[in-house]
């Protein structure tokens, strides 16, 4: 062989080598590529990132709990329009090839030349099976490596999953903007629907979208947003996906939106919906996956109880702002801070005229100029008064002018709760979510005063110590206090009323009386019952105490509360009835109880029925002697406005601190309980007068108003091994054993002995020894001035 033809053969050697080692570097980079890649089984458990969604018991949507904006949508469940317009618009061909479109993606390789050229970014031709590899674990990134990761993942993708499974991954993982993350988050986000009732021209814009969501914004690129959807709709006419008579008419169709995404149209839950991902937070089954899980969650919420607490408590902390007088306008141009979101007619205003008893307004957002009603003025004058160039809140008035409107710098909580589950049906805990995130029915701890006093009489009679029939002495009291120094308890009204019946302690809320009972029956049993209850986790051994000068939260008294109205039974309070996977499994029930039988065909006997729920705390009648007598609190105590309000059987028991710090209103009806509270966050004097019975119980009379309406009348309902005695003007409930024995012969028609009558003297024969039994009695006090309460010395 010549030197040429060595030459020759030499290089063919080494081209042939060198072809051969890029070869084998090819498929050992494939191969190094391709074991980075999801395994098919990573792969088919996939899901993407999902919203948990929230939902009223009724199955209004509430609230979402997520990271990402994304509601996942099963494939069987997307309307086939839908489907269409995003094939249409992404990957005609996809149910035709096998994850790689070789025509699409020459098409994509001579646009690539003329983009290149004139410096715009190459488009890839990537089908929608590519798109879905991209988006499970691949970057943005432009390059050779990246392009073949996704074409080999796109081909994993086809043997592993079926077309139906890549596209519902598609549809539901895509970006879309307006913080939307798939079509069901986009349905509701752009057009506050859901994916079945989309129209074909919302269907159409949806899947203009991929291509860049903020390029077809419709409020700031409505044609091209048009041009791109119709251009979609002739596609799907092309294609004989849509008929030409439906096409045209979607083509015909105006594009809106709404301005802002949403998709709950529910608002007045923001307090309870915080606090029930707190609670959701704290399960195990749920836990860290709660905003990226895709879980059902369905709470104890009513949203038409909810609508009335938050109405209720806004309402009543803006009269007791209102009594407190106007504090002036804003001291500068700017909003130092917004008004409530919940108070959506308040405008704000500029005072362009302030003469004697006329003061003209002009609206910042219309200019709209008018008058403040002639009231409005003169309670503003009253105080820091009104001038030329202030700024103001105002409202429009029925008649015309506007109301002036001031925020309250006092705030509250509100909680209603069904006594026999626990169920928290509506909880406020501020005066406007908007305006602070402090949840004041969970996170306030303040001294709950004389609504404490239910728990102190309720130990009192289950030690047998006392029954309803005892009398005790309403006089002055001084007792060793802190430092060596005396403690004289004292009553509100500054009165005392000698030797009363048991229950008057309760119904005029007499503080000495109170004093006497505890010491009596000793603090540490006092106390015992509190931590039962769960109205505290500790408390001091002093009898303050039994005033109510410990703390604990609106939450945790209105489910002792509970425990009292629902027999004795201390249920747990909870906001979350149950959590569902994706897949409908159930991680999470609040009631743990089974009933085999629940799901059985009706046979015509009497349903299933269960025990109760909870643990026994103190006996049912004892429960039912302390709902009888707080009834008698809102008869004839201090909170008799309740029932001439409402009308129908109701009790409860008002608490004010010392220095009137917090009012509260612990109310109830057999089917409900509900606290409300009323202080300051610091904690400052709300200001004198400012008792439970005027600042916190017209709350609860203007929610009652609505939450009983279609609610029956139910009388308190005795336990069946009650005894009763007529005890004076009171038919008082005793336990077997316990009643008092009839003092003289009866006549034949003379009640039965569960039904004996104790005659009260008409006057004490003096001062009796606690818890003794009643040998007769003053005459009924009339009913107190309201306001009354204690005063719960420190």
């Amino acid at each position: 062989m010549n030197v040429f033809g060595r030459a020759v053969s030499a290089t063919g050697v080494a081209m042939f080598g060198a072809v051969a080692v890029a070869a084998l570097s090819a498929c050992v980079y494939a191969a190094v590529l391709f074991h980075q890649l999801p395994s098919a089984q990573e792969l088919a458990d996939y899901h993407p990132p999902t919203a948990t969604r929230v939902y009223a018991w009724d199955g209004t949507l509430i609230g979402e709990f997520s990271k990402v904006r994304r509601i996942y949508v099963p494939y069987d469940q997307m309307p086939p329009r839908l489907v269409r317009a995003f094939l249409a618009a992404e990957d005609h061909n996809f149910f035709s090839h096998g994850g790689v479109d070789v025509s699409g993606v020459s098409r994509a390789m001579v646009k690539d030349v003329f983009n290149v050229l004139q410096g715009r970014r190459p488009e890839g031709g990537s089908t929608i099976t590519q798109q879905v590899a991209k988006n499970i674990s691949l970057s943005n990134e432009v390059s050779v490596g990246r392009k073949l990761k996704e074409v080999l993942l796109a081909t994993r993708l086809e043997e592993t999953l079926s077309k139906p499974q890549i596209l519902e991954l598609y549809l539901n993982e895509i970006w879309l903007g307006y913080r939307s993350y798939g079509v069901g988050a986009a349905a509701y986000n752009y057009f506050g629907r859901s994916l079945s009732d989309l129209t074909l021209a919302q269907c159409a814009y949806l899947a203009a979208l991929p291509k860049g969501p903020d390029n077809y914004q419709p409020v700031t690129h409505k044609a091209a947003a048009i041009r791109r959807r119709n251009m979609i709709l002739r596609d799907m006419m092309d294609l004989g996906w849509v008929s030409r008579v439906d096409a045209e008419a979607a083509m015909r169709e105006d594009l809106t939106v709404q301005s802002a995404p949403t998709r709950t149209k529910y608002h007045d839950a923001d307090y309870f919906v915080d606090e029930a991902r707190k609670q959701a937070l704290q399960l195990k089954s749920v836990g860290s996956e709660l905003t990226e899980g895709g879980y059902y969650v369905r709470t104890t919420l009513d949203p038409r109880l909810q609508t009335a607490a938050r109405i209720a408590l806004m309402d009543g902390l803006e009269t007791y702002d209102h009594r407190h007088g106007w504090r002036g306008a804003w001291q500068s141009a700017t909003l130092e801070h917004a008004p409530p979101s919940e108070r959506k007619k308040w405008l704000a205003a500029l005072v362009i005229e302030s003469k004697g008893g006329q003061v003209r307004v002009q609206t910042a957002a219309d200019n709209a100029v008018g008058e403040i009603v002639a009231k409005d003025v003169a309670w503003a004058q009253a105080g820091k008064g009104l001038s030329g160039g202030d700024l103001v809140w105002v409202e429009p008035a029925d008649g015309g002018g506007f109301r002036l409107r001031q925020v309250p710098i006092v705030n509250g909580a509100l909680i209603a709760m069904e006594p026999n589950s626990g169920r928290v049906l509506a909880m406020v805990g501020g005066y406007s979510f908007s305006l602070s995130k402090f949840n004041r029915a969970t996170q306030a701890y303040r001294q709950p005063g004389s609504s404490f006093k239910p728990f102190v009489y309720a130990t009192a009679l289950e030690t047998g110590q006392f029954t309803p029939a005892s009398i005790v002495l309403d006089a002055p009291i001084t007792l060793p206090g802190f430092g060596g120094e005396s403690w004289s308890p004292e009553n509100y009204e500054h009165k005392f009323n000698g030797p009363l019946i048991f229950r008057r302690g309760l119904e005029l809320s007499l503080n000495t009386m109170t004093v006497r009972i505890a010491m009596q029956v000793g603090m540490p049993k006092i106390i015992a019952t509190a931590k039962r209850f769960g109205i505290v986790d500790k408390m001091a051994p002093e009898l303050s105490m039994a005033l109510g000068a410990g703390e604990t939260t609106p939450y945790r008294l209105t489910s002792a509360y509970a425990g009292l109205v629902n027999g004795g039974r201390r249920v747990t309070p909870h906001l979350i009835e149950l959590v569902e996977d994706r897949s409908g499994d159930m991680l999470y029930r609040a009631d743990p109880r089974d009933c085999p039988s629940c799901s059985a065909g009706f046979s015509g006997d009497d349903g299933p029925e269960l025990q109760p729920a909870g643990t026994q705390l103190i006996d049912p009648i004892t429960a039912y002697q302390i709902d009888t007598m707080l009834e008698g609190v809102a008869l004839r105590g201090t909170a008799a406005a309740a029932h001439a309000a409402l009308g129908r059987p109701v009790g409860g028991k008002t608490g004010t601190t010392n220095d009137f710090r917090s009012a509260w209103f612990m109310g109830f009806s057999p089917q409900l309980v509900v606290g409300v509270f009323v202080g300051f966050d610091d904690n400052r004097s709300l200001g004198k007068g400012e008792t439970g019975a005027v600042a916190a119980l017209p709350i609860f009379i203007e929610f009652m108003q609505e939450a009983v309406k279609g609610l029956p009348p139910l009388d308190f309902k005795a336990p069946p091994d009650t005894k009763f005695a007529q005890i004076g003007p009171n038919r008082e409930a005793f336990r077997p054993g316990t009643e008092p024995k009839v003092v003289a012969a009866q006549p034949a028609d003379a009640a039965p002995p569960d039904q004996a009558i104790i005659p009260l003297a008409p006057s004490a024969p003096g001062p009796a020894a606690p818890g003794a039994p009643l040998p007769g009695a003053p005459k009924a006090d009339k009913p107190p001035k309201p306001p009354e309460d204690l005063r719960v010395p420190f």
